[in-house]
């Protein structure tokens, strides 16, 4: 799909997972025809939605019973929404509970700690792989880093440390008595094809994730105003290469930095920063994770008491041993995983884009396939036999932004009534965000009766419109479950299409009318 310039902070196509053709339908008689219809539609059918489309579906947890429908069987563009897809299919292929090893095997003979032979780490698709950890849990920020690019705002960083897990991998080779490599350290990323995903962030889907596959650039104001600013990097390695001029601007003036490529692994940083205004997050997303990996892990060799003779920014063209020999092989260091239902938490509490387009790669590899579009196949298999009607889905990947993206909102109640009859609905569940409390529902009704009954997967796809200067909202969606004020549990399904946003208005005036939607079902709802 066409694609937003990120580095360049031009909006263009911007799949985010945030909340906020021809004229609508007339709405349908209501199961009730009560007070609740008529209050939901004074918002569908306001003046903003003049030229767009509503699909929404409210059903009764517990009954099944149809609360309030609007277009239920409309194919519409779910942006992030799809998340809730290829998450469930994710959970029930690999388990909540499951967790992954990343190993590093060796390959030859060690002689008073010096190996004469490789160093092999068997990439496994641990998505969080140590970076995100703290005290034992896998943190999240609500604005998280991979979205610094997209103009969101004041994105954070976790303050983990992102090669945590390589560490200790190269403390585990220590103790098993190596201190040389002669040979080469290869990184093995078979476990499934690499692909692209699609969605703000970076995109290059491979099973080995080191801090999501991107540089995080931090920019911090000088003292005063025409001081330069402070700009550090994390993950330091000698991967890349940054040229860094930023300035600090007055107090008053609006941060603007951008990322300039340069050539491979190399890029600077110019633009400026207000005095006195926090420090500015950015990210350089890396072309090749293996190779960036593998840096990282002969840094921390180093690190760590291993010496290395092979070259440092560019992995050999090493014979990588047959999948099936790795049995006869030394195990020298493993990392552990948390478990599959942590990587899920993260994926809907942040919307993450990368993470979502590689669930349908890692349901792949659980069913013995190495393809992403052999994945969705999978998935679809998942979908029906949690009684989705497979005919009102189209899927093009895992994140919400491929041009086949479309479900229907009754597709997506279909979704949420069979994962709640599921072992794996807890964890899945405990993965959405908190309406007012967190994720990517954090400051939305935060002072409103919802705030905290509403569990929600969110969802925005924005387009520039050249012609007119303006975005179009191609979509805004949230879809989840909630618990009334009368305390009645339903589930939901709420998109709008093809919304013309005014000079200067954002998506985030549709995210409050859904998180108005939110507060009239559960003021007036059963």
């Amino acid at each position: 799909m066409p694609r937003a310039c990120l580095l360049l902070l031009v909006p263009v196509g911007l799949v985010l997972g945030l909340v906020g053709t021809g004229a609508p339908a007339a709405p349908p008689a209501q199961p009730n025809g009560n007070a609740l219809a008529k209050q939901l539609d004074a918002v569908l059918d306001g003046p903003d939605y003049k030229h767009a489309t509503w699909g929404v579906l409210v059903a009764d947890a517990k009954t099944g019973d149809t609360v309030y429908e609007r277009n239920p069987e409309a194919l519409l563009a779910p942006a992030s929404v799809t998340k809730l897809f290829s998450c469930a299919a994710a959970l029930v292929a690999v388990g909540p509970d499951a967790t992954t090893e990343t190993a590093v095997y060796q390959r030859g003979v060690v002689t008073e700690g010096k190996l004469r032979g490789d160093l092999v780490l068997v990439a496994a698709g641990d998505l969080t792989f140590g970076g995100r950890t703290r005290d034992g849990k896998v943190v999240f920020r609500d604005k998280d880093h991979t979205y610094a690019n997209s103009g969101l705002g004041e994105c954070e960083l976790t303050g983990t440390d992102p090669c945590a897990a390589l560490d200790d991998l190269a403390k585990q080779v220590r103790a098993a008595g190596i201190t040389q490599v002669d040979g080469e350290v290869a990184v093995d990323d078979r476990m499934f094809a690499r692909t692209r995903g699609s969605g703000s962030g970076p995109d290059v889907v491979s099973p080995i994730v080191v801090n999501d596959n991107v540089i995080d650039i931090l920019v911090t104001p000088g003292a005063k105003s025409g001081d330069p600013a402070i700009v550090t990097t994390r993950p330091e390695s000698a991967f890349y290469q940054v040229d860094a001029l930023v300035a600090t601007g007055d107090e008053k003036a609006t941060a603007a930095v951008q990322l300039l490529p340069l050539g491979a692994n190399q890029f600077a940083v110019r633009g400026t920063v207000p005095a006195g205004g926090k420090p500015l997050v950015r990210i350089y997303p890396v072309d090749d994770p293996t190779q960036f990996a593998r840096t990282l892990f002969l840094e921390a060799l180093r690190r760590n008491g291993v010496k290395p003779n092979a070259a440092l920014v560019r992995q050999a063209l090493t014979v990588l041993p047959v999948k099936g020999d790795y049995g006869k092989l030394t195990k020298v260091a493993a990392f552990t995983s948390p478990p599959f239902r942590d990587a899920v938490t993260v994926t809907l509490k942040v919307s993450h884009n990368l993470y979502a387009s590689t669930m349908p790669c890692l349901v792949a590899a659980a069913k013995g396939f190495d393809t992403a579009e052999a994945g969705l196949r999978e998935q679809r298999k998942i979908l029906e036999k949690l009684g989705v009607d497979v005919a009102q889905v189209s899927f093009g990947g895992g994140a919400g932004g491929a041009p086949a993206d479309h479900v229907s909102a009754r597709a997506t109640v279909q979704l949420l009534q069979g994962m709640a009859k599921r072992p794996e609905w807890d964890a899945y569940k405990a993965g959405l965000p908190v309406l007012g409390v967190d994720g990517t529902l954090s400051g939305v009704g935060d002072d409103g009766p919802a705030r905290g009954k509403v569990f929600a997967k969110t969802g925005t796809l924005v387009w520039f419109d050249a012609a007119n200067d303006r975005m179009l909202l191609k979509s805004k969606a949230l879809a989840g479950t909630m618990t009334t004020k009368a305390g009645t549990a339903l589930h939901f399904a709420m998109f709008v299409n093809n919304v013309p946003l005014p000079a200067g208005v954002g998506p985030g005036r549709e995210g409050k009318a859904l998180g108005k939607l939110c507060e009239v079902l559960y003021d007036a709802g059963p």
